[in-house]
């Protein structure tokens, strides 16, 4: 199987199709922080959920490969999508769920994420071509300053020590490392294929690290068991499956710049949910986020003009 790719990418979305993947990219990427939310209620240790969620999702994305009689991809894909998961998934879940155990708040947790776009916009334009010029560097300042001040509220209150920061900051470089290469290489696994394989590869990697920590045991609780298909139904299968989709369409910077959405649409999840009040200071950082996503995107729209941009063939 050839990694190599056709000078047009042919699954690039039409303008309504990315419109609508956007959009349910935010609600569902969003949704993950509310089933861990809801997992840490039930008492479901971090590395124990994820552990089960790779798992439980392995395993159904393994069926569909069965069931719909699909072929399973040859050792340089899994190289290379094994990569990207260890990356993308593993690592900055993992780094992530670590530092809120080790005392980082969520709202410093939530910005440092933030900070992913501007890093991926620089990577982007040495690795993948894809430059950003004044404007949408604009529009991601502007989205960053929307995303402090929607988490401004849980700044500072957490008192760990200042180390401990480094775990989100590794696991946002996890996460635009793995997007960047998800990009670059453009592999010809379709979809099924690419999450069959990187859901199985997580699963390996976190599951392992349970093993070590004696934390791999299965849940008692149906409440955690509630919380695992919480994740794998809304955050994987819907938020992963759209990441992966969005980035394949329109490009790294695009996609990471969409998540700067993603702290205020949590901030909804989490009123609707567990009725957690929404700030004033919440609803305004949502509208600069909105309104600095938006400035990328119009700013992307005309530097791309109509012709969608070549794909980036393979380099072996």
């Amino acid at each position: 199987m050839s990694d190599s790719v056709s000078p047009r990418d042919s699954t690039r979305l039409g303008p309504t199709a990315i419109v609508v993947a956007s959009v349910a990219l935010v609600v569902m990427w969003s949704s993950g922080f509310v089933g861990a939310e809801l997992a840490a209620r039930a008492g479901g240790e971090p590395v124990n959920v994820l552990a089960w969620r790779f798992t439980v999702l392995a395993a159904i994305l393994s069926l569909a490969m069965l069931v719909a009689r699909r072929r399973w991809p040859r050792w340089r894909s899994w190289l290379r999508q094994g990569a990207i998961a260890l990356l993308s998934q593993a690592g900055y879940l993992l780094m992530i769920f670590e530092g809120v155990r080790f005392g980082v708040d969520g709202g410093t947790a939530s910005l440092i994420a933030a900070l992913q776009p501007m890093l991926v916009a620089t990577v982007a334009g040495r690795i993948l071509g894809e430059r950003a010029n004044a404007w949408m560097w604009s529009g991601m300042l502007l989205g960053f300053a929307g995303v402090a001040l929607v988490v401004s509220g849980q700044l500072g209150q957490s008192g760990a020590p200042l180390w401990v920061y480094g775990l989100p900051l590794i696991g946002v470089l996890c996460l635009g490392t793995g997007t960047v290469l998800q990009r670059r290489w453009h592999m010809h696994d379709d979809l099924l294929q690419t999450l069959t394989i990187q859901s199985i590869v997580a699963a390996a990697a976190i599951m392992l690290i349970a093993l070590v920590r004696g934390q791999a045991v299965p849940p008692t609780s149906l409440d955690v068991w509630g919380a695992i298909a919480w994740l794998v139904v809304l955050a994987s299968l819907g938020g992963y499956v759209l990441y992966v989709t969005v980035t394949r369409s329109h490009g790294a910077t695009y996609v990471s710049t969409m998540l700067y959405l993603t702290p205020p649409t949590t901030m909804l999840w989490v009123w609707l949910v567990f009725g957690v009040p929404v700030s004033v200071l919440g609803v305004v950082g949502m509208i600069v986020a909105a309104a600095g996503v938006a400035v990328v995107l119009v700013a992307q729209r005309r530097k791309d003009g109509p012709t969608p941009p070549d794909a980036i063939a393979d380099e072996d």
